[in-house]
């Protein structure tokens, strides 16, 4: 069985360390793929990390995890509260999908509070910063691991 990881980050994450550091904190998108690299070893993942301020970009690397990936991590960033697009495309992916925010955004304006991913999630991770990114990884080896319900 694949125990391949698509992390999958939208737009503006690229800036992580520049940009509103209050919010996001300092660590750069780069500390988060080598951090998650190295978890992903002991965690016996691959994984695949790539961010695209493009939706049709995110939605394709959705569609190719539907033939080669056991799950997905995604922080969909602004693409959260916007995308049905992106829900479809998730919802044709059969493995365990974990949606994660860095900023809880339920704290935020009203128009976050609302996520298209987390109707098709198995778990929202959100307002833990950047250790979310593990927490998720974890999670997704938990369910990759775990024998299906008959």
């Amino acid at each position: 069985m694949s125990r391949l990881v698509y992390v999958l980050n939208g737009p503006n994450l690229n800036l992580l360390g520049k940009r509103q550091p209050e919010i996001y904190g300092f660590e750069t998108l780069a500390d988060i793929e080598k951090e998650c690299r190295g978890l992903a070893k002991e965690l016996k993942l691959e994984i695949k990390f790539a961010q695209s301020n493009r939706e049709y970009e995110i939605i394709d690397w959705i569609h190719e995890a539907r033939e080669t990936a056991a799950g997905i991590a995604i922080n969909p960033a602004a693409f959260t509260h916007t995308s049905v697009a992106i829900l479809d495309a998730l919802n044709a992916f059969d493995g365990p999908v974990i949606e994660i925010h860095i900023s809880n955004v339920h704290k935020r304006e009203a128009f976050r509070h609302h996520s298209y991913v987390s109707g098709r999630a198995d778990g929202v991770i959100a307002g833990f910063g950047t250790q979310g990114y593990p927490l998720a990884l974890r999670r997704l080896a938990h369910l990759i691991d775990k024998p299906a319900k008959k």
